[in-house]
């Protein structure tokens, strides 16, 4: 599978890196928005060829798959931008920044028959699968309540603190408490609190997220660009718990009982980086010619996108879109 990236930033490096050492993946093109910066980023992580410009890169015939690794609030412009020139697309997360963008550039993706999937990689990892065996076992009961956190100082980094951009702790960080909750609780809110810290541009710098469910489960989030944290997500039993060590990236699975005992551990397989398990996600849905991938289907990111809008009008943020 021949993979461009259209995007020369910090996770578009990652991605790099990650397929440089994927034997069936190619690293065949990088779009940046200028020439030389895609030429530097091509010497350096072994590309084919580099362009200019995000159109030139979206117009090679070559590619199969293009990664989408630009800030937020520029993600609908180039997903459709890619899809409009017959790509298959992987855009990071958020995936969009409203919904109703989200519902857009999805519905044009299946007119083109095309693959357009959500780049969440906690979806796609197989220590999601580890953790949803577990729980199935029964070992702490029937769980209840969870706890996830992941805190990053992060207000140096001009995507976090520019409104135009899409900024703010929610689609950057807090998007991932969210998904830990839906992998572990589903998706059957009956009950959304939410309250923030913003900041002079109206932008959330740490979230307080309450998920309340109609069976009686209650799911507690925070997110913070302004500190580091654990990153631990937490889940409750009426015979144990679980910790999850760092929901963003699972370093660990361990299960205690009732008397906080340790009764089982479960160590992450070795990896790349972890963002291999989406593209070969992408390479066996491209090759089935589905349109999306069952780790991340297409109604779960559009689910994921309401929730966060509806976050972001309690917390009382906005986007000009």
């Amino acid at each position: 599978m021949k993979m461009g990236i259209l995007g020369a930033g910090r996770i578009a490096v990652t991605m790099a890196q990650t397929i440089a050492q994927m034997p069936d993946v190619t690293s065949w093109a990088v779009g940046a928005r200028s020439l030389e910066r895609a030429q530097k980023f091509a010497e350096e992580y072994g590309f084919e060829k580099a362009y200019g410009s995000y159109e030139e890169l979206a117009a090679d015939p070559e590619l199969d798959l293009i990664y989408v690794a630009t800030p937020h609030a520029l993600h609908a412009e180039h997903i459709r931008l890619c899809l409009e020139h017959g790509k298959n697309v992987l855009a990071e997360k958020a995936f969009t920044l409203t919904a109703d963008q989200a519902r857009e550039v999805l519905a044009l993706a299946e007119q083109k028959g095309l693959l357009l999937t959500e780049a969440i990689w906690t979806r796609y990892m197989p220590m999601r699968r580890k953790l949803e065996e577990v729980l199935e076992s029964g070992v702490i009961g029937k769980p209840t309540s969870l706890w996830a956190n992941l805190s990053y100082y992060l207000l140096h980094k001009e995507r976090i603190v520019d409104r135009s951009l899409g900024g703010g702790a929610l689609l950057d960080i807090g998007v991932y408490c969210l998904n830990f909750a839906s992998m572990v609780f589903g998706d059957d809110i009956s009950e959304v609190k939410a309250s923030s810290v913003l900041s002079d541009q109206g932008i959330d710098l740490a979230d307080s997220i309450t998920l309340f469910y109609p069976d009686g489960k209650m799911a507690v989030l925070h997110s913070n660009a302004q500190a580091e944290s654990d990153r631990e997500g937490l889940i409750y039993g009426e015979k144990g718990y679980i910790r999850v060590l760092n929901i963003n990236n699972c370093e660990g699975i361990i299960v205690y009982d009732a008397n906080h005992q340790e009764i089982a551990r479960y160590e992450t397989p070795r990896q790349i980086t972890g963002y291999e398990y989406e593209v070969e996600a992408c390479a066996r849905a491209i090759a089935k010619g589905d349109l999306e991938c069952p780790e991340m289907p297409h109604s779960e990111t559009i689910r994921m996108m309401e929730l966060m809008d509806q976050i972001r009008e309690q917390m009382g943020v906005k986007y000009d879109v």
